[in-house]
């Protein structure tokens, strides 16, 4: 029988009440407290009906877990968004889910911990959460999950990290990116303590976050690429250190040369939101990289099985370049709303789920999978998936812009950046301004790295955009 987030963290307070749950600077709640805030949150929230949406808006600390996990037990799912995000931006992600409360910070003020037991009333094919990820409508699109998916995530985890009481996993990802999924539910699920520093430190120095780390001995850290090429940088890590894990976009030997022989598991891994945070797992500290520089993705995780097809849905043969392809309990429930995307979720005649990823890449000889490229335009920055018609079609509605196209290229180094091309509205036109305007729609990362006003845009004589007619910005490669 399928277990739900709430039912499996649930054991964990019957059998370790008393071990630490979540810690910070200035607080610690164990596993029976964080409980009881729990159900302290659950009575505010009120008994309604189950599978509604409500979302979450506030700081991270205690109270924002606890919340999340209230929410579940409640049978609704959770909408995270940083509170730093544009107010346009959350506005549409919960219209959007029709979600019927937010909570903020404000909310929990007065919780007391001082409260009756609630009953579970989430179910294992109840929707968890939804993430919003960047769409090709101009407009970001939610990934539904459900908790069997976030369980299983959490087995196939601790099957291969073997994570378990006495671990302290870094909360150091933004909420709404499926690392803060790995980051709370494989360690709350497992029986295991979440560390979440500061804002301050977060937004500080990699010193400062290597002293948070060694104050609270933390165990394991998730992250994207860049974080471990900053951590490789200063040469030495915190003792308590034994597993680095890398997602969100390629990890390369040049990040983590220094690192390999520091006695820690380092892992590359892959996997869309799609798919429930990671599909598939490679280890890198111990293994050689390609010959690109870069590591192989490696082989699915438990729960999960990864193929390599062709545009028909055949597998190609050993060797030959494909789309990666992801089955089993990770494939998540698709996109909130029905959008156009929704054809790569495939419902096989078995009643397995598939995802076609849109990721183009082939088997080694080992059975290990090696990462290529995006099939369409959708390209990673900054570990975070982005599709470039969606920022144009915002760099569209500026005042200033009478008409413009953003393209992505890759430096030196294989990674991302975009570029936007515009024509001005009008002679004074302001790039400050134009640069607020993207940003009241459009989360940082999302916005162009560089900006270029041209005359026109030129287009071919098959009427689309002639690139070879604009200028190209080079960026220099990252030196990590």
């Amino acid at each position: 029988m399928k277990d739900t987030i709430y039912a499996r963290f649930r054991r964990w307070v019957e059998e370790q009440p008393d071990a630490i749950a979540i810690l910070t600077d200035s607080e610690t709640i164990t596993y029976s407290e964080l409980d009881c805030r729990i159900n302290a949150i659950m009575e505010k929230i009120g008994n309604t009906p189950r599978q509604r949406f409500i979302g979450v808006v506030m700081p991270h600390g205690i109270n924002m877990i606890a919340s999340i996990l209230a929410i579940l037990k409640s049978g609704s799912a959770y909408i995270p968004a940083e509170p730093s995000l544009p107010a346009d931006r959350i506005r549409y992600m919960m219209d959007r889910a029709h979600a019927e409360l937010v909570i903020t910070g404000e909310y929990c003020s007065d919780v007391s911990d001082v409260c009756p037991e609630y009953p579970d009333k989430s179910t294992a094919d109840g929707l968890a959460y939804v993430l919003y990820t960047s769409g090709t409508t101009g407009h970001p699109k939610g990934v539904m999950v459900e908790n069997h998916s976030v369980v299983n995530y959490a087995d196939a985890f601790e099957a291969e990290f073997h994570t378990a009481p006495g671990d302290v996993m870094l909360q150091y990802s933004v909420c709404s990116f499926d690392i803060f999924v790995e980051e709370v539910f494989t360690t709350l699920l497992n029986g295991a303590t979440l560390a979440i520093p500061s804002k301050e430190i977060i937004d500080g120095d990699i010193h400062m976050l290597m002293d948070f780390i060694k104050r609270h001995n933390v165990t394991q850290v998730s992250g994207f690429p860049y974080l471990l090429a900053e951590m490789n940088k200063l040469g030495t890590l915190p003792e308590s250190l034994r597993l680095l894990i890398s997602g969100g976009d390629v990890l390369r030997a040049s990040y983590i040369e220094r690192l390999r022989d520091k006695g820690v598991m380092i892992y590359n891994t892959y996997g869309p939101s799609e798919t429930t945070v990671c599909a598939t797992y490679f280890r890198s500290d111990n293994a050689r990289p390609l010959q690109d520089g870069t590591f192989p993705i490696g082989k699915a995780v438990k729960g999960v099985s990864v193929n390599i097809l062709d545009r028909n849905g055949h597998p190609v043969p050993e060797g030959n370049v494909g789309e990666i392809c992801i089955f089993g309990d990770g494939v998540s429930a698709g996109y909130l709303g029905n959008p156009p995307e929704q054809k790569n979720f495939i419902r096989l005649p078995d009643g397995r789920r598939m995802y076609r990823s849109g990721d183009m890449g082939y088997f080694l000889l080992d059975g290990n999978i090696a990462f290529l490229h995006r099939r369409d335009e959708q390209v990673m920055i900054l570990g975070k998936r982005v599709e470039p018609e969606e920022v144009e079609n915002v760099l569209n509605t500026s005042p200033d812009v009478e008409r413009g196209i953003v393209r992505a290229f890759t430096d030196e180094s294989g990674l991302a950046y975009l570029v936007a091309y515009f024509v001005p509205a009008r002679a004074n036109y302001s790039l400050h301004d134009i640069k607020k305007w993207l940003m009241n729609e459009l989360t940082d990362f999302m916005i162009p790295g560089f900006f270029v006003a041209v005359k026109d845009i030129p287009v071919n004589k098959r009427g689309k955009v002639d690139m070879s007619a604009l200028p190209i910005v080079l960026k220099e490669a990252y030196d990590g």
